[in-house]
Order: structure tokens, then C-alpha cells, then sequence
């Protein structure tokens, strides 16, 4: 029985071996070159991100002689090194946090229902694939697409929920969260 290859148009989703849906987003490719005794060897890096728009996203690097070529190392990268990130409601993070890597910085906020995404271009294919609907992104410091990408994932793992923080003091939610009646419960020490 032979083995035929999937095709996957840029942008569009994918079924997986789990049977998850994905999709991925190419975040850019660009032209290297090879300096040998004969001149120049040019190749192809591209960056894509995967995501199954239900909390889970991931992102890798390929090179390769042709575009496609790299295009698929990539995509292979990013299934193998996909995290899931918790999201409140669904649609956005639980809490404001921020991320680097290398000279890029990054700050990511959580927004209210109708805001939408407000990310840079690689930043919004992570939000996109990740299946976040509402947050506020601002990259500071480098621009290059890959120390982006790589702040945002930085940051994206220091996310918790208030479940695993409550688990991780030994707590309960509502302790960690406060009542819900909207005032937060405040601890009166002993002077």
C-alpha cells in the first residue's frame, strides 16, 4: 500500500495523525546564500506557525533549495514543538504577561469581549492559530520575525490558569480569584 503525501494550501488546515484539525500560517520566508569556492548557493528559511485554533500552537524553522521543501520542514517543527496555552472564556488570556527572547520583547494583554486581535503581523499568526479572539500585543525592541515569534511563545508558557495556580498554593479558585460578587476578598493581618 503506498504512502500518498498530504497537500496543505498555506493558511489552510490540515488533518493531522491524531485527527485534530490544524491550520498553519506562513510567517515569512527569506533567501540565504551559501558562499562556496564556486560562487553562490542559495536556499530557502521559511518560519510557519501551527495551530488548532483550540489552545494549542506551536512553531518551527526549515531551510531547504526549495520553498515548498522548507515550507514542509517547518510545518514538521512546529507539530513536534506545539504547547497548549489556557484561555479564559475561550477567547483570551487569563492575565497580563510579558515575554523575551534574545532583543525582542514583547507584552501581551488580556482584552474585553469585541476587541479582536492588536498584534504585529508575527504575532498575529501565533493569536491566530492559538484560537485567541480577543488580546493587546506590542513588540518592543527587535523586530525580526523570528525573536517575535520566540518572546511570544516565551511568554505564552509563563500563562497559568487559576486552576494551576490554586493546585500549585494548594488552594481553591475562588480563594485565588476572590468572590465573585465583584470585591475581592482581602486578608486582614494581625498587627
Amino acid at each position: 500500500m503506498a504512502h500518498q503525501p498530504r497537500e496543505s494550501g498555506r493558511g489552510g488546515r490540515e488533518r493531522d495523525r491524531d485527527g485534530d484539525d490544524l491550520i498553519d500560517k506562513l510567517v515569512t520566508i527569506n533567501r540565504v546564500a551559501k558562499v562556496v569556492k564556486g560562487g553562490r548557493r542559495f536556499a530557502f528559511a521559511a518560519l510557519v506557525v501551527v495551530g488548532d485554533q483550540k489552545g494549542r500552537v506551536g512553531f518551527g524553522a526549515g531551510k531547504a533549495r526549495e520553498v515548498p521543501e522548507a515550507i514542509r520542514k517547518a510545518t514538521e517543527r512546529a507539530k513536534r514543538t506545539m504547547i497548549r496555552v489556557p484561555m479564559k472564556e475561550g477567547r483570551t488570556l487569563h492575565h497580563d504577561v510579558t515575554g523575551h527572547y534574545g532583543a525582542g520583547n514583547v507584552v501581551l494583554r488580556s482584552a474585553e469581549a469585541g476587541t479582536g486581535i492588536i498584534a504585529g503581523g508575527p504575532m498575529r499568526a501565533v493569536f491566530e492559530s492559538l484560537g485567541i479572539g480577543d488580546v493587546v500585543a506590542k513588540s518592543l525592541g527587535s523586530r525580526n520575525p523570528h525573536n517575535m515569534v520566540k518572546a511570544t511563545f516565551n511568554a505564552l508558557e509563563r500563562c497559568a490558569s487559576p486552576r494551576s495556580v490554586a493546585s500549585r498554593r494548594g488552594k481553591k479558585v475562588s480563594d485565588i480569584l476572590g468572590k465573585r460578587d465583584g470585591a475581592p476578598m482581602l486578608e486582614t493581618a494581625d498587627v
